[in-house]
Order: C-alpha cells, then sequence, then structure tokens
C-alpha cells in the first residue's frame, strides 16, 4: 500500500491548486467537474474537489512540510495568499509554524 494523493475540500480549487503548485513546485492541473491537482516532485498528488461549503473549523488532519529555514519558507508562503498563525513553536524535538493556506487550511512548516 502507498499513499497515492491528498484530496482537500475547495470553494475555488483552480486558484488553491496554483497557491499548492507555487509552494510545493509542480505544475497545477484543471480538470473536469471543477476539480484540479498538483504532482509535486516530493510528495503525493494534491487534489482540490469543488464543494459549496466553507471551512469552518480547525482542520482534523494537516500536512507538515519539512524545510531548511523556517522563516525563508514562512515568506514565501504569505507571498502566494498564506498567512501565519502564531508564532514559531519551539520544543525537544524541534521546531513549527503553523500557517493557513488561501481557504484557511491548516499546515506546519517543521525543522528537526
Amino acid at each position: 500500500m502507498r499513499l497515492e494523493q491528498i484530496v482537500v475540500d475547495s470553494n475555488d480549487p483552480a486558484r488553491l491548486v496554483r497557491f499548492w503548485a507555487e509552494l510545493l513546485g509542480g505544475e497545477p492541473v484543471e480538470r473536469e467537474h471543477g476539480w484540479a491537482h498538483v504532482d509535486p516532485p516530493d510528495g503525493p498528488r494534491m487534489s482540490f474537489q469543488p464543494v459549496p461549503e466553507r471551512k469552518d473549523v480547525k482542520n482534523r488532519l494537516h500536512l507538515d512540510f519539512e524545510v531548511d529555514d523556517i522563516e525563508a519558507s514562512v515568506v514565501k508562503a504569505v507571498s502566494l495568499g498564506a498567512t501565519r498563525e502564531g508564532v514559531v513553536h519551539i520544543d525537544e524535538k524541534g521546531s513549527f509554524q503553523v500557517m493557513r493556506d488561501p481557504e484557511g487550511n491548516e499546515f506546519c512548516f517543521v525543522r528537526d
């Protein structure tokens, strides 16, 4: 078994796929029926399916991306439309920064 893709509900899949393609690499692909996806070079496909409802609560699942430089990654993500949540958290395992993509989906930049 292997993880093939991660599917994210979205109000605007075409916009969200462009954000993630710029952040992770890969070409944004718009598909029939409003779907979109990107195949990042270092991870599974991320697909975005259209849904009518907005995101109102915290994600039950979020993605962690290991990065060499948290602050540089934050600056890039914010320039693409993400927002930073709070400050960098540091504990005995390393550090992480909570972020939100343009539709409010949480993800983190992590550094060991």
